[in-house]
């Protein structure tokens, strides 16, 4: 296994840690290698901004990325105010109750004879999830990553 550095000027380009929430979730945090994302990323949203993330030049099989995230209710339903404290602690342990830890290394993939900006990951149903370095919008049909923004849960995840 293969893990990759990061704010190290490479050939092959450094940029920003973004991300991409496909899912009706918050994610509340994550993280790339340890090297935070920075923003929460409501559902169906696009956000980050941490720095930075470099690949080395030339890209090798075997090059992997460890992604730990938590992801949490993105509701305020029911939210009591701050008026009443009891009230407002006892829905804040509730919220809380629902945020999940999740951790996974997954394959970076092959990114050799192509421009690279940093890393987006994108955040799937089922606590999946897919990594890119290409430098091109989501929007634009060259973009790797091909799942629409909303994507409904299933109700039983693959194991």
């Amino acid at each position: 296994m293969v893990f990759l550095s990061i704010c190290m000027p490479s050939k092959a380009g450094a940029g920003v840690i973004k991300a991409i929430n496909h899912t009706h979730w918050a994610i509340n945090r994550f993280s790339i290698n340890g090297q935070s994302g920075i923003d929460i990323i409501g559902p169906y949203q696009g956000g980050g901004g941490g720095c930075c993330f470099s690949v080395p030049e030339k890209w090798q099989p075997g090059m992997t990325v460890r992604v730990d995230w938590e992801s949490g209710e993105a509701s305020t339903k029911g939210f009591p105010g701050f008026a009443d404290y009891e009230k407002y602690k006892a829905w804040e342990k509730k919220m809380q109750a629902q945020n999940r830890q999740h951790s996974q290394t997954v394959p970076l993939p092959d990114y050799n004879g192509q421009d690279t900006c940093g890393i987006t990951v994108h955040f799937l149903p089922c606590d999946e999830i897919k990594v890119t370095t290409s430098c091109w919008s989501p929007r634009n049909a060259n973009y790797p990553i091909k799942e629409p923004l909303r994507m409904e849960e299933p109700k039983v995840c693959p194991k």
